[in-house]
Parts: C-alpha cells; structure tokens; sequence
C-alpha cells in the first residue's frame, strides 16, 4: 500500500475496520505465518566486532522460529505460565532477539536496560515479580553479569538465572583467552544459575503447548528507570502485531535489508523493527552486542551498509551527527531509507545527512505507553522536517486542553494543547501494571494523555512544541529532573534547585541545573557539580553545567517556573556556539511562541555571515529567527 499523505492513511482505514481486518491474533501466529512464507530467507544477522569482515552468524527464519520454540518450551519448564514474567538483562544478541520473542509467547518478557544501575534493576524485577532472569555470563569489558547478580540479590522471587557466553562468538585465539581473564561475580543470591544454550538443547524445535490463541499481555518495558519505582508499561499482542503490520504494510517486505544498531531492550528495536521483521519476513542485522556505542560501529558503518546489502536504515539523532563526521567510504547505492526516532532531527543535520548519502529521513514518533508508532513523514509523499509527520492508519491523534470545569476540549487548528492518542497499541484503563499510575491518564476513557504539547497542522502534520512533563530527553533516554533536584537540596548550601535539559547539538539535550543558595552560603556551581558527581545515581543524569543565580524564577505559588530557565539555557549555549565560530551575532530573547514552543531570536549585524549562523544553529532541534524580521507568530513550516 502507498502512503504518501493523511488522506492515503485514511483511506486505508476506510477500506475496513482493524476489528475486521485479517491479521493473526497471538505473536506465535505471526511468526508461523512468515515461516511458512519464508523458511529459507534470512531472519536475524548478528556480530560480535564491527569489522565489515569479522565473522558474522545468520539465522533463516525457520531456524529463528526453531529458536524461538525452544526458548518458549523452556520457559514454560521453568513454570513461566501467561502470567509469569520473563526478565531480559542483556545487550543485542542472536540470544537476545530469540527470548524475547520466546518469552513473550510462553508468559511476559520483561526486556530491561543493562545500563541501568543495580539498585534500579532490582527495582523493575520487583515491581513485575519477575521469576526468570536471562543475562550475560561474566564477560570482559561488561559488568552486566555483576549487575544482575547483585539486582537479583534484591529480588527475592527470582528463581533462575539462564546466562548467555558471548565466547560462542569468537574464534580462536580470542575465544581460548577469555575463559583466562573472565571477571568472577562477586555476591551471593538465592537463584538457580544454569547455561542457556545447554538448557535449550534439551528442548523440541516445535511448540510444546498451545499459545493461546487469543489477546493477551505478552511484555512489560519501563519508561526511563530514573527513580527507585519506575513506571512499567504492559503490553499486548494486539499492540505488537499492529506495530508488525504498519511495518509491512508501509515500509518493508521480505527482500529488505534492515541495519538496526538499537537496542532490543528498547520498544523502537523491539516493537517497531522486530516484529516488522516477523511481519514481513524482512531481514534484519544487529551488528555488535551495545549497536551504535560498540566499539568500531561508526567507523565502519558504511562499509557495514556494503556488506549487508542494507535497504533501510533505523537510526536516531544522536548517531546521525556522529556518522555525519565519517566519510562515505563504502557503497550504500541498495539504501533507500532512514527511520529516525527518539527525538527530533535538526534542520542542518537532516539536510546534510540526506545530501551526503542520498538516503530519504523518515522521522517518526511513538512512545512507550502506546506500544510504540504512532506517526511519521509519509515514505512517499511531504516530509515537513521538525514535524512528526501524520498519524498512521486505525491511529487516532487528539489535540486536547482543558476547560475551566475540567473537561477535555478539543483544539483547533494549529492550536497548542496536549497530544492523546488511541489506536490498538493504547490499553485504555491499563497502560502501567501499577493501577494508581492510571488514574487521569485518560479522556473519554480512550485518548491516552501523552503529557507532550503539540498541535496538527492544516495538512494534518503533527508538531511536538513541548513536554508537560518536563522530562529531560538525552539521545532518546528520559531523565526525570527530579533525580538531579533532590541530589542537588541535599546539599546544605542549597535552598532551591531546577534542573532542565539543555540543547545539545548531539545529543539533543543534556541535563543542566540553575540553583539558589541560603543566605550566607558560599558553595561554588563547581563543588556543585563534583557533589552531583556522587549523589546522582545515574550517570546520564549527572548534569553538564550547574549555574548558582541570586533567585530562581518562581511561580505565584513559589514553584520553580521553568520556561525562564529554558529560556536562559539556550541563550547561553547559542551565544556560546555562535562565538567558538567566530559569528558576529547574539540571542536577542527567546520567546515562548504559541506553534513552535521556545524559539530564540537573533540580533545581527551587517558583517554576520548568515549562511555559516544557518549552519551553527542548524544543528540544534530548538527553532530561531532573525529578530528585525520577527514581527508576528511565524506560519509552520
């Protein structure tokens, strides 16, 4: 199907109803429909190094699916029933793509960040009462096995530990010297510890049990991790498979190549790419265990596209501005598409990304909460950059505010208010597993509230122009300003503290914080930050720049208003980035606009080089514009 427009999405819908279209009901059925499709096609790819030669093992999709058997008849030996939960500590794998989709048919997977620090980890296995943990053996340059050891110490109901040997992956001499130097796991817990891949040889390749057959829960993923309790999003069938089908439906069939260095503990990776893949019989290549961040990925990633005969291209802003500071040194001619999510895509960055290698950017938005895609730049037809494109089909996006009773009211045209969505990845009623995490997230007990500002345009574009819930977004992982406020009011010096993300022409925000002292206090922002070194408990977090001012700006009723500090924070670093390039020009204000959000205004000078400002500020996500010409609301773009 073509989809170049609203209307083409509309009228996909029009030609029947989700309800009555044909489309397999459990995870299993989808998988088996492609098999059946596709036996001998390739699956999943997947290397350990990043050289366009290292040794790399495939999968076709009935070995994938022979896999996939095995893992979910082994969960249920582990008694892992539909309701059980199946917790996933790892980095990509072959393993890693297998359970999960194993786990979610023979109970819930529950894919967690290995990033995260034990204290959370043990925090998101309590909070889904996880049973099963899969995760790395001790492994050189990965404290992943050390993690989830001391987080299931914590963790009492955690029965089994399946441990996975990334040695398999290696050749001689490397894979005899691990074994030498492999770090030992410090700590005691209660858990079975047990060899995965021997426990899957002891299982048939055809599903032991009946999957079901009908709708049900199959994974939980956490939003951020950032606090000691994070919210755990549930989600069904009916959202994968629909997820699945927008993916081949609009964007993939079995002859695509798909380069996708995310990571499976993510919704992008896992609902947007993998269960495309099993859609579509699409093949899809994870190349190094950290994607994006192992090590030689970037350096080698156009010879990677070579070697893999890549079509599509999933990627994120973050990792675009560091491709774009590698040459084209290989041939990407097969690349037709990139699909970039997470977070907006500057100006600059997307036109050079798009110019130097003839690739087509589809940016696109989902969330957690939703199961993941809700809409993106038509393949095919307009691609208004710094918009999130239109809505897909059978999802229904709602600009709504509220009136003075409280009531939801839908905004006009143009009209800024809070996005709510509903389409087959919202469980209305039941987004989070934590019941009071609920209440409020709805209007008409449909529209999921997204808590991100927005508008649609009269072409039916949407544009994010904000966030209600002032999360800090860094490359495309939520830091919650909390964390760093509190870090920063313990300290006895301090009788205030905001923390905001500010832009960053690579990782689209850092975190910073502004602060007001007690009288008499005499701390400076660099013992500050040394102090936000030790008590900030995720690195992430930990902000870039700490600025001690003789009064936060405050609301009427003493709250910390941080518009102002936003504003104050892209000031600072536009002028800064405008003066290391030598531009004579500066921030006049930022002003709060009522379709664009925060926009910064910029006074110039008859010897400002405007195409070389174009570029500097091009590379951040927040809009400018010259200030002698700012005289009304600026039309969208």
């Amino acid at each position: 199907m073509t989809f170049a427009s609203r209307q083409d999405a509309l009228a996909i819908e029009n030609e029947m109803s989700w309800e009555a279209r044909p489309r397999p009901e459990t995870l299993y059925q989808m998988l088996r429909e492609t098999v059946d499709a596709f036996p001998d096609r390739p699956a999943v790819s997947y290397q350990l190094l990043s050289g366009a030669s290292d040794p790399a093992q495939t999968m076709t999709w009935q070995q994938f699916h022979d896999q996939v058997c095995r893992a979910a008849n082994l969960f249920r030996d582990l008694r892992i029933n539909e309701s059980d939960v199946v917790a996933l500590v790892l980095p990509n794998t072959l393993e890693t793509a297998i359970v999960t989709i194993g786990a979610a048919i023979a109970g819930i997977v529950n894919p967690i960040n290995p990033l995260l620090e034990p204290e959370q980890i043990g925090a998101i296995l309590r909070e889904t009462d996880a049973r099963v943990v899969v995760t790395l053996k001790a492994f050189p340059k990965t404290d992943i096995a050390q993690k989830t050891a001391e987080a299931v110490r914590h963790a009492p109901r955690v029965h089994t530990i399946l441990e996975i040997d990334l040695n398999r992956y290696l050749t001689p001499p490397k894979s005899w010297i691990v074994p030498l130097i492999r770090p030992k796991v410090q700590g005691k817990h209660h858990a079975d510890v047990k060899c995965f891949n021997a426990e899957m040889r002891k299982h048939p390749v055809t599903l032991g049990f009946d999957d079901g057959g009908e709708d049900r829960v199959a994974a939980y993923f956490h939003t951020g991790g950032t606090t000691g309790m994070p919210k755990v999003a549930q989600h069904r069938y009916s959202g994968m498979v629909y997820n699945g089908w927008l993916g081949h439906t609009l964007l993939f069939t079995e002859k695509d190549s798909v380069m996708c260095p995310l990571p499976l503990f993510h919704v992008f990776a896992c609902h947007v790419i993998l269960m495309a893949m099993i859609k579509s019989g699409a093949h899809v290549v994870f190349p190094t265990p950290a994607g994006y961040r192992g090590d030689g990925v970037f350096d080698n990633f156009w010879k990677l596209l070579e070697r893999w005969q890549t079509t599509f291209v999933i990627t994120v802003p973050t990792a675009v501005s560091a491709l774009m500071q590698r040459k084209v040194d290989a041939d990407i001619s097969t690349v037709k598409n990139a699909f970039s999510g997470s977070a907006p895509m500057p100006l600059e960055l997307f036109k050079r990304f798009e110019s130097s290698t003839g690739m087509t950017v589809i940016e696109g938005y989902g969330l957690t909460e939703a199961t993941c895609l809700v809409s993106c730049n038509p393949p095919e037809g307009q691609k208004k950059v710094g918009s999130v494109g239109v809505p897909f089909p059978y999802t229904d996006v709602r600009i709504l505010k509220t009136d003075a009773s409280g009531a939801p009211v839908e905004c006009a045209t143009d009209e800024v208010g809070e996005i709510c969505i509903s389409n087959p990845g919202v469980y209305a009623g039941n987004t989070y597993t934590e019941a009071a995490k609920n209440a409020d997230l709805y209007h008409y007990e449909r529209y999921l509230r997204t808590g991100d500002l927005g508008r649609i345009d009269p072409d039916g574009y949407l544009w994010i122009t904000g966030r209600a819930k002032d999360l800090i977004i860094r490359g495309g992982h939520n830091i919650d300003p909390a964390d760093i406020e509190e870090a920063l009011m313990a300290h006895h010096d301090v009788a205030m503290a905001g923390a905001i993300g500010q832009p960053d022409a690579h990782a689209g925000e850092l975190p910073c914080a502004y602060v007001e002292l007690v009288d008499g206090a005499s701390v400076t922002a660099e013992e500050l930050l040394a102090h936000c070194k030790v008590h900030v408990h995720e690195r992430a977090a930990i902000p870039k720049h700490v600025e001690i001012l003789d009064e936060l700006p405050k609301t009427a009723v003493g709250k910390v208003f941080k518009p102002d500090l936003r504003k104050r924070a892209i000031t600072r670093i536009y002028d800064a980035a405008l003066a290391e390039a030598g531009i004579d020009a500066r921030v006049a204000q930022v002003i709060d606009s009522k379709k664009r959000g925060l926009v910064a205004q910029i006074d110039r000078s008859a010897s400002t080089d405007e195409e070389a400002l174009a570029h500097v500020l091009g590379r951040f996500t927040r809009p400018w514009e010259w200030a002698d010409e700012a005289e009304s609301e600026p039309e969208s773009a």
